[in-house]
């Protein structure tokens, strides 16, 4: 185990990062406690709609399993009661022939009823992941920086599975069951009212069981759920983080956390199996009683001399009583099934009725072509609520001119590129593009004319051009060869181990940040944008490779506006115009050699890089 550092203990250490359990406001303490929805079940049935004539044959498999286990029951007492009583052989063979036809009958329609069920549920989740993954892919940037990836991964795992078994199991095997009882206790009450009559006095007591114990249930159930949340985006976060956490050597710390996370989670997990080992074994034994009771007052009417009940029709009524009783026990764990369900529904729909912060409007134009011409004008944003980022931020940028951003890190740069990019709204001020503010221009419309190369750049599973193919989806090999070649980088990348068809890991694994960083530059190249953005494109690419995309950055900024930010001030010496920003506001404006020879904030910072050799 790794050692701790000095002074540290793990009180010390859990402090720092202490964890603290979701509180709930006092309409999600209501919210956690409801009983089953009728709204959310009708809205999940909504999803059965493309599928109905599976649903209608499913829901005709559902009534006649319903029927046909009573009517098992029902032959059981009357073969008993006729041929077997009357001593006849070839009547009891024909009773028990018709008895087993009866009783394939059941299995078959178990088996299509079993298979529809499983193949509907899967069908519903299918969409219901798809949209799901739809909507987030709509969604603003703001929303993934308020929400933890963890919590998003919860949605479409452990909830959407919740779903499954609620669609698959608890909803159909429930109508079934259910529609087991109502069939018993029709024939019941045709074959002995007064026997029925201690049936359902059954019913009262089960509703006080009910009711005693569904909101437990359901607290539970959604208790449960969250915590998974918070397990999951823990999970999420620190094998995201393995490089840090080894390198700072905090494995233990981690350990701890992650321990209090799951003890939690077990905690409530123990909570809810303590509800439903009471409720379950409470609807058994009631039903158990109840048969009990029926023995009695059976057999006393059967002995009694003027045999107010007849034995064949007793025997029969026990045959029937059992079917009845029997769902008890199970309806009470797809009960639980349900909630679940019910409390990963919530959640998803929750979800999926969160809207964007923002979405493009109504008239939002879509651009055949980029002239190139930015402005900005007195734009202010924050992240977040009283922590602005850009404060009155003014400028205009030409057509095919080159803006260098530079200042201190937090200043506003990248946020400028982010706001151009159409990633965030302004909360005051526009942005506009050949004169159109970005507010009226289609995202999707704009993102197709644009590049852009970050500091630290996603790459996803797939080969070395497959990655960069994803500017043109439709670009030939010749033609990824030919971005490349005019970034003087094709040697670099076909020195890979399998050149172009190098196999890229999770998020770029298996490859060196400056590899990524020259695959961007080459998917920048290939997608030939009218509006190209660098944010701190070369900071992890070697000197003599920047040197020599250097180089060859003129061919790329030719004919198109272009906006870099720069930790070197090398990137920036070529830019048209340089904009110095500090504290989120423009301070300077002007060429390389105007600054400097303006003697301001922009020449202090260029003695700066001077001293530290990245000049």
């Amino acid at each position: 185990m790794p050692s701790r550092r000095a002074g540290e203990t793990p009180a010390t250490r859990c402090s720092m990062f202490k964890f603290r359990p979701v509180k709930i406001d006092a309409q999600s303490a209501s919210d956690a406690h409801k009983p089953l929805s009728l709204g959310l079940v009708r809205r999940l049935a909504k999803y059965t709609q493309p599928f109905r004539a599976k649903r209608n044959w499913l829901v005709v498999l559902v009534i006649t399993r319903s029927i046909q286990l009573p009517i098992l029951a029902w032959m059981i007492g009357w073969a008993i009661e006729g041929p077997i009583r009357g001593g006849s052989l070839g009547g009891t063979l024909w009773a028990a022939g018709v008895f087993a036809l009866w009783a394939t009958c059941t299995q078959v329609t178990l088996h299509f009823r079993h298979r529809l069920a499983l193949e509907l549920g899967e069908l519903v989740i299918r969409d219901i992941r798809q949209d799901l993954f739809d909507h987030l892919q709509a969604m603003t940037m703001s929303f993934f920086n308020r929400i933890k990836g963890g919590w998003i991964i919860s949605r479409l795992t452990s909830d959407v599975e919740a779903m499954r078994t609620g669609v698959q199991e608890a909803l159909f095997v429930s109508l079934v069951l259910g529609g087991q009882m109502i069939v018993s206790a029709a024939l019941m009450l045709w074959t002995n009212w007064r026997l029925f009559l201690v049936v359902l006095a059954l019913a009262p007591v089960l509703a006080v069981i009910n009711r005693i114990f569904t909101r437990r249930l359901s607290y539970a159930h959604r208790v449960i759920q969250e915590s998974f949340s918070r397990v999951t985006s823990s999970l999420a976060e620190s094998i995201g983080g393995i490089r840090i956490t080894q390198g700072f050597v905090r494995q233990d710390l981690n350990a701890e956390l992650f321990q209090e996370l799951v003890v939690d989670h077990s905690r409530h997990g123990v909570a809810m199996a303590r509800v439903s080992g009471v409720f379950l074994p409470l609807l058994e034994f009631n039903g158990q009683f109840f048969i009990a009771m029926l023995l009695l007052l059976g057999s006393y009417l059967a002995m009694t001399p003027m045999h107010s009940v007849d034995l064949g029709d007793l025997v029969r009524f026990f045959f029937l009583a059992g079917i009845f009783f029997q769902p008890i026990g199970p309806l009470g764990g797809q009960y639980n099934n349900a909630l679940s369900a019910m409390a990963g529904a919530e959640r998803v729909f929750r979800l999926l009725d969160t809207p964007p912060d923002w979405v493009d409007a109504p008239d939002a134009v879509a651009l055949d072509k980029i002239e190139g011409r930015v402005e900005f004008r007195d734009v202010c944003f924050a992240y977040e609520p009283g922590r602005t980022v850009l404060h009155h931020v003014s400028f205009v940028a030409e057509p095919g001119r080159t803006i260098a951003l530079v200042g201190h890190t937090g200043c506003g740069k990248s946020t400028i590129i982010r706001l151009l990019a159409k990633f965030y709204q302004p909360d005051s001020g526009e942005v506009v593009l050949d004169g159109i503010p970005l507010t009226r221009v289609q995202s999707s419309s704009l993102h197709a004319h644009m590049g852009i190369v970050q500091q630290e750049n996603f790459l996803f599973t797939g080969t070395v051009a497959d990655n960069i193919r994803l500017a043109r989806p439709g670009a030939t090999r010749e033609q990824i060869i030919a971005a490349a070649n005019r970034l003087d980088c094709l040697d670099l990348l076909e020195c890979m181990p399998d050149g172009l068809q190098t196999v890229v890991g999770e998020r770029g694994a298996g490859i060196s940040l400056g590899q990524r960083q020259l695959i961007c530059f080459c998917r920048a190249m290939l997608a030939d944008p009218g509006l190209l953005l660098l944010d701190e494109a070369t900071s992890s690419v070697d000197a003599v490779t920047e040197a020599r995309i250097q180089a060859s950055l003129g061919k790329l900024f030719e004919g198109r506006t272009c906006f870099v930010v720069a930790h070197r001030l090398s990137t920036v010496r070529k830019a048209d115009v340089v904009l110095v920003l500090d504290g989120g506001r423009i301070v300077e404006s002007g060429s390389h050699e105007e600054l400097l020879t303006l003697g301001g904030q922009y020449a202090g910072l260029y003695r700066q890089f001077i001293k530290s050799g990245q000049a």
